[in-house]
């Protein structure tokens, strides 16, 4: 069975965050923001970080790419999921509508004019489901590029079950979820019968992707949780788009060691289309 998450490194990044309320009711919840303006006269895109499952915006490719916006002197926004990281909401209700819902309110609360997208295992899925509603939306902001590193799209259909023992769907039957060892934390994954159900519907490797953007994949041939095969069924879904696949032979899941670290660099800098402000 596929882990998504990653473990959360501590990174010593003690801004504090900013909160917006999302949904209504019995389904509001505070969202943790994390917003770097730009600093630039010509800001250019913003990067938006979206984290992979159980993690959140304080794991190193996060504050690495938040780095980066200020060296490029433009805007960066990281965001918790509800029930990740410091955002409230209860984690086993989390699905990929109410995370995407809440991606598009942190978007609609800052207002910025365009995006590259930074997508991290299920990030990867936010970030291409993403894409979609705002080109359906027909207004600002515009995807300018996405990043999409060790992308885990349709996860829950393709990953999860047809992996599924009969003890698991009997668990997900009688209890609701189905809980299972975890590679990178103590606790263990849980995998609820709604997020795999609310899955189904947000299926994007049915036909062709048009996100109207290049993309640049960078996917780990060593991953033990999203094997790179997914992202090569991933390319065969982007024949529209100006895509880039890089295949790192020793990489694993995270993608997080420093040589890793420099490729995602790398390729958002590539797709914001600004040189950093050192000069470097």
């Amino acid at each position: 069975m596929p882990h998504t998450s990653e473990p959360i490194p501590m990174t010593g990044d003690t801004t504090a965050p900013e909160f917006i309320d999302v949904g209504t009711g019995e389904e509001r919840r505070p969202i943790a923001i994390r917003h770097r303006p730009a600093t630039r006269n010509s800001p250019g895109p913003a990067l938006l970080w979206l984290s992979g499952y159980r993690s959140d915006m304080l794991g190193s490719k996060a504050v690495a790419a938040d780095q980066l916006a200020e060296r490029l002197g433009i805007a960066c926004i990281r965001f918790d999921y509800s029930g990740h990281g410091e955002s409230g909401g209860v984690f086993t209700n989390g699905t990929i509508s109410r995370w995407l819902e809440e991606a598009l309110a942190v978007i609609d609360h800052l207002e910025p004019e365009e995006l590259v997208l930074i997508g991290s295992s299920m990030g990867g899925w936010i970030a291409l489901r993403l894409a979609e509603e705002l080109r359906r939306r027909g207004r600002a902001p515009k995807v300018k590029g996405m990043v999409l590193i060790a992308p885990a799209p349709d996860f829950t259909s393709e990953l999860i079950e047809p992996a599924l023992t009969d003890a698991q769907k009997r668990s997900l039957a009688e209890r609701g979820f189905f809980d299972e060892p975890s590679a990178y934390s103590p606790e263990p994954n849980i995998f609820t019968r709604a997020l795999i159900e609310d899955g189904r519907n947000n299926r994007v490797l049915k036909g062709i992707i048009e996100t109207g953007c290049p993309i640049h994949i960078l996917q780990g041939m060593q991953d033990p949780d999203v094997p790179f095969s997914h992202a090569l069924k991933l390319l065969d879904h982007l024949p529209a788009d100006d895509t880039v696949l890089t295949l790192i032979r020793d990489g694993d899941h995270r993608l997080s060691r420093p040589q890793d670290l420099e490729r995602m660099v790398s390729a958002i800098t590539e797709l914001s289309g600004i040189p950093r402000l050192d000069g470097s």
